[in-house]
């Protein structure tokens, strides 16, 4: 058996019907893990979760909002009932949109800073309880390099990663006496509809963005983040906790 596989484990992933989530939900139950996938639409889960079920794992999907605890604590509840324990938990509900500061009104302050920052602590909280009793788990918080270097027009966004990255390192000090390993990945430019439609540029404009912003010279793919969240759910990262690893093709400047 590899150290990379995750047989018979037991994941949660927020956001996990679109995008780097629907990435990340397909690519643990590849490696043996049945999954809980969350969202506040649940018509983005369903297809996810038929996928799922064609790889051979089970998948429970569940409409929930991870700014409100209510709803966080029924999603664990509902997967240990159906599941028996939480292994993994991966943080990747977000939303952002571009804004210059000035600009930036405090609802959406707080809309941008509740679902990135809040929702990780809720659900790490919320997990994190079960974990604890099992004294085993895995916990893989998806932040962004913009919570690393800033971006322009972002800092709404930038300041919750930020938030993320400084959690994950306090929460992997306070859990390790739990054997709960806490770990963050910073993605770069991801190639997403989220992020195509933020970027607003033309192909050739896309073309000369990447060019100047990232060593590899072009997006990411969701599946670049997944193989990632894996690893670090993996016993192959048995000795790392605290950790922001960044998933950027080789970031040159803020973009």
């Amino acid at each position: 058996m590899s150290k990379f596989d995750l047989p018979n484990k037991i994941a949660i992933v927020t956001g996990g019907g679109t995008g780097i989530g629907r990435a990340i939900t397909l690519e643990l139950a590849r490696a043996g893990a049945d999954v809980t996938i969350a969202s506040r639409s649940i018509e983005h889960l369903e297809p996810v979760a038929k996928e799922v079920n064609s790889l051979g794992k089970r998948c429970l999907a569940v409409a929930t909002d991870v700014r409100v605890p209510e709803q966080v604590d029924s999603m664990v509840k509902r997967t240990v009932d159906a599941f028996g324990r939480i292994d993994i938990l991966v943080n990747n509900a977000g939303v952002s949109f571009l804004c210059p500061v000035e600009e930036i009104s405090p609802n959406g302050w707080d809309a941008v800073v509740n679902i990135n920052l809040k929702g990780t602590f809720l659900c790490s909280n919320a997990a994190g309880k079960v974990m604890i009793q099992q004294k085993a788990g895995k916990i893989i918080n998806i932040a962004s390099v913009a919570g690393i270097d800033g971006s322009p027009n972002m800092a709404h966004y930038g300041a919750a990663k930020a938030g993320v990255i400084n959690f994950t390192k306090s929460l992997a000090a306070e859990w390790a006496k739990h054997n709960i390993l806490v770990n963050c990945i910073a993605p770069g430019l991801i190639e997403t509809e989220g992020v195509k439609t933020q970027m607003k540029l033309d192909p050739e404009g896309v073309k000369e963005t990447l060019k100047w912003s990232v060593s590899l010279a072009r997006y990411g793919q969701p599946e670049e983040i997944a193989y990632t969240v894996v690893f670090l759910a993996s016993e192959a990262s048995s000795f790392i906790t605290g950790e922001t690893v960044a998933v950027n093709g080789g970031r040159l400047s803020a973009a």
